[in-house]
């Protein structure tokens, strides 16, 4: 046995309403409705890309992480394409400044160590993160 490596992983993805999640999951990222929860505790599962899941749970008052839950790779020269798109769909994109960390964003977009990556929140106050790699 390898450990895990071999294995599809999922992100899972906490929502105050499990509705308003999948909407924006499918219609704003374009994910695929793979599973729809059966009941009360039960999650839905969402394809992304390269054979990537999401897991979405309703947990309504369980507050937001406050760190990014789940980040996407896309390749370089792409990047501000996806981000272009991205903002058509309505999404805004977080503004941060933190020296310590040598965090910048303009614009929605920071530069560190030649890469570019920005982040924002979904519906339910998940950060998001696009990350050129």
């Amino acid at each position: 046995m390898a450990g895990l490596a071999d294995f599809p992983v999922a992100g899972v993805i906490r929502a105050d309403d499990y509705s308003r999640a999948a909407r924006f999951y499918t219609e704003v990222l374009g994910f695929t409705t793979v599973r729809i929860p059966s009941g009360p505790g039960d999650a839905g599962m969402f394809a992304a890309g390269a054979g990537t899941m999401v897991s979405i749970y309703e947990r309504p008052g369980m507050p937001a992480p406050q760190n990014t839950t789940l980040a996407f790779g896309v390749p370089p020269e792409k990047f501000d394409g996806v981000i272009d798109d991205l903002k058509s769909r309505g999404v805004v994109f977080e503004e941060y400044d933190m020296p310590e960390m040598g965090l910048k964003t303009v614009g929605g977009i920071a530069e560190m160590m030649g890469t570019k990556t920005a982040w924002f929140k979904d519906t339910e106050g998940n950060i998001l993160n696009v990350v050129a790699m």
